[in-house]
């Protein structure tokens, strides 16, 4: 089968951010997009009509995605260290290398049997609810994501969003790296968001790593299905002992040197980055 010309060329960028250290663009070329205004959003699904919307597209994605895992399209090989996720009691914040739409259904996928009925928010980008890739605008919208935005008003009422679902005992998901890398399983320098908004919330944070190896099967871009390990690592807490920025600043770098353990761990070798 021959390979996807637009897979190879997104292998191809890849390649060149990863030699530039331009870590959290994203290889993919993203559709126009508009500012997210704060009354086009509701984080916390308070009017009834979004409650609906939520609990169908939830539905929707389950059957969409469970079709994959039947059709072997989506392969969760094994997953490690859930009771470093059981042991962090109320509201936390998963971080997860991302290189996947399909990845973050496999933490879901993971965690949900422990989570107590609950269910895993995920933050994206404004792109991706403003104008969404197809096919997968309803999920976009009503899958418990929170949209960041390029509007501070908007933003005023994420992160009072966000403190009440911590609150309340929620699990966010967060991708710390920031862009999408297809496939790619190194772990990349982080962004700081993720580890301000839980300075800021007095929240741990559960670092989860997959990695991949080759399946027997090819998918539809004619490259190998990738088998996944889920490696869910021991919650990093803010040090209160520490101004704000420094706080993050070693969530980060915990954060980062727990995913390049799991890495050079799993894989046997060193973690090396290509060089200009």
């Amino acid at each position: 089968m021959e390979r996807s010309a637009h897979k190879l060329e997104l292998l191809r960028r890849i390649e060149e951010l990863e030699k530039k250290q331009l870590w959290h663009l994203d290889v993919e070329d993203d559709p126009e997009t508009y500012p997210l205004m704060p009354n086009k959003i509701d984080y916390l699904n308070k009017k009834p009509l979004n409650k609906v919307k939520t609990k169908v597209a939830n539905a929707l994605a389950t059957k969409f995605f469970d079709k994959m895992i039947a059709d072997r399209q989506l392969i969760i090989k094994e997953v490690r260290g859930i009771e470093n996720f059981t042991a962090v009691k109320g509201g936390r914040i998963v971080t997860c290398n991302h290189f996947s739409i399909t990845d973050h259904y496999a933490v879901w996928v993971s965690l949900r049997d422990y989570m107590g009925g609950k269910m895993l928010y995920k933050v994206i980008r404004e792109g991706n609810y403003t104008n969404p890739p197809k096919p997968f605008g309803l999920f976009m919208r009503h899958c418990n994501t929170l949209p960041l935005s390029s509007q501070k008003t908007t933003m005023v009422k994420f992160m009072k969003a966000f403190s009440e679902l911590l609150n309340r005992g929620e699990t966010i998901l967060i991708y710390p790296e920031q862009g999408m890398w297809w496939n790619y399983r190194k772990p990349r320098p982080m962004q700081d968001g993720a580890f301000s908004l839980a300075v800021r919330n007095n929240a741990p944070v559960v670092p989860i790593f997959i990695t991949m190896e080759d399946g027997d099967l090819l998918d539809g871009d004619g490259f190998p299905v990738q088998e996944y390990t889920l490696h869910i690592l021991p919650a990093i807490y803010p040090d209160e002992g520490l101004s704000h920025l420094e706080a993050r600043r070693d969530m980060k770098a915990k954060n980062y040197e727990a995913f390049v353990k799991a890495y050079e761990e799993f894989y046997q070798k060193p973690l090396e980055y290509e060089k200009p």
